[in-house]
């Protein structure tokens, strides 16, 4: 088994903490796709709901951005724990205060309480891999990561509401979820086989320490420019797929689709991402991380943002067509996979302040994404709003060029100093 498992990538060690991960975020996902209707069936109104959620992102981002310094200070199982007492904390309270009452101003902060929990839990165990995993493996490693995040919350979660509501109801339906992030939590913090034994707990004697690698957190993004470009890049990669959510399902439906085939077409982006995580995570390891993120990721995503606009408007409700759009948006997104072995990288000695500047670009692009079709697509339309997104993929290639691993600057530092003369005293 091993040896399998080696020939795939998947150290044997850390194979079980994957398999936490994705039961973990199929309990966080299972009402990704129906919590919002069914608070507007209830009585609230679509904007209280898309404030409702709006909170639990900007919660979310922030732990996000936590969860790389707390997995440093504390080490991976400890700040991984302490997102599961969150989840569950949140989860509880949510339900029997919130949606009992169906009263907003308790909604808003135990949804926000549950939104903590997911990212210091998966970003945490990000962390761990990046110490564990070799070098020359990292961006499989991490491949393998978003394979399971994206299989539990988008994927797993999602068809097993649509079984569990029609036997459980809405209510009961949540309450299951504390059932899989117990499971995917007691799986990757308890029986991981990875001793690892808190390989920074003597960095951190004093309370000023603890406080500096906080702050550290947020001044590495400026003592290590490409650390904060990196941010920029990872949060411009699933931007547009937040943004579509918003438009794409009324867009696609006034073009002939039905919600069925909607829905469909966007289960063919998310199943099509889940593998390609794992196959540009391989491709990351030997094309080169920078290449893989800039051809692939960046141009790529540009390309098929494009088209999964212009292929239905200019041929209709082709299903097949639409379909393979939406399949090769969801690979390019999984190109950016290497950008979590890179960033880190760059910061070998402070690889938990990376991932929290990384994590923190994963967070803000749901906010970005709905923000960009929220002021644009009144007076640009739909079309604008892609082009927008389009854009921005393409800048996200351009500023690859920059985000580099130290070994290659010297081949490259004529293109760090066109970047530091275009953004002038922001690099240093």
């Amino acid at each position: 088994m091993n040896n399998v498992l080696n020939k795939v990538g998947l150290d044997s060690k850390m194979a079980l903490g994957f398999i936490g991960v994705m039961l973990f975020m199929m309990g966080d996902g299972l009402e990704q796709g129906w919590l919002s209707s069914y608070l507007m069936d209830q009585g609230l109104t679509v904007q209280q709901s898309a404030l409702l959620f709006s909170v639990y992102g900007f919660a979310a981002a922030i732990a996000a951005w936590l969860s790389g310094v707390l997995a440093e200070i504390l080490g991976p199982r400890k700040a991984m724990t302490i997102g599961l007492l969150l989840f569950i904390a949140g989860t509880v309270l949510f339900i029997t205060l919130g949606l009992h009452q169906m009263n907003l101003a308790i909604m808003i902060p135990t949804y926000s309480l549950r939104g903590l929990g997911y990212p210091l839990f998966a970003y945490s165990f990000l962390v761990w891999i990046t110490y564990y995993a070799p070098s020359d493996k990292l961006a499989t490693a991490v491949g393998w990561f978003w394979f399971a995040f994206a299989a539990g919350l988008n994927v797993l979660g999602a068809y097993y509401s649509s079984f569990a509501l029609s036997i459980l109801g809405e209510i009961n339906t949540l309450w299951s979820a504390l059932v899989f992030v117990t499971l995917g939590a007691t799986i990757a913090i308890f029986l991981n086989k990875e001793d690892s034994k808190e390989k920074n707990s003597n960095k951190f004697e004093n309370k000023k320490d603890v406080v500096k690698y906080l702050s550290k957190g947020i001044t590495i993004a400026f003592e290590n420019p490409k650390i904060g470009l990196g941010c920029i890049v990872r949060t411009i990669n699933t931007a547009g797929a937040y943004g579509f959510v918003v438009f794409m399902p009324a867009y696609m439906m006034e073009v002939g689709f039905t919600r069925s085939e909607w829905l469909q077409i966007y289960g063919a982006l998310w199943t099509s991402n889940i593998f390609f995580n794992l196959i540009f995570g391989i491709v990351g390891d030997k094309l080169g991380w920078n290449k893989t993120v800039m051809w692939f990721g960046g141009v790529g995503c540009a390309i098929s943002t494009a088209a999964f606009y212009y292929i239905p408007a200019t041929m209709g409700p082709n299903y097949l067509a639409a379909t393979i759009v939406a399949a090769c948006f969801g690979a390019c997104l999984a190109a950016y996979v290497p950008l979590s072995a890179l960033v880190p990288s760059l910061a070998p000695d402070n690889k938990g302040a990376a991932m929290s500047i990384l994590n923190l670009g994963a967070g803000l692009s749901t906010f970005v994404g709905p923000a960009i079709v929220g002021v644009f697509i009144g007076s640009l339309g739909v079309s604008g709003v892609i082009w927008i997104y389009t854009a921005l993929y393409l800048l996200s290639a351009f500023l690859m060029k920059f985000i580099t691993l130290p070994k290659q600057e010297e081949t490259e530092s004529a293109d760090l100093s066109d970047l530091k003369r275009a953004v002038g005293s922001n690099v240093n």
